[in-house]
């Protein structure tokens, strides 16, 4: 089994952080499904990146029912 290192991984979740930042720029708000359709990554990469920015403070949710949008923050 290929192991990859803790700092390249790292980077790789910055660069889809960057594309998921992109994205919302571009299309403003989506939900998490077409999100992660959007962003050439796998899911749990896209949901890693999504993590990052929300820690950051750059993204924001808005639920409503089962509904569930990310947003660029002001």
């Amino acid at each position: 089994m290929a192991t990859t290192s803790p700092v390249s991984c790292v980077m790789h979740i910055g660069e889809v952080a960057g594309t998921v930042w992109r994205t919302l720029s571009d299309e403003g708000p989506v939900t998490l499904a077409k999100l992660v359709k959007m962003v050439d990554a796998p899911r749990d990469t896209v949901m890693q990146a999504v993590g990052w920015l929300a820690r950051e403070g750059k993204v924001g949710f808005d639920e409503n029912g089962r509904n569930r949008k990310i947003f660029l923050q002001p």
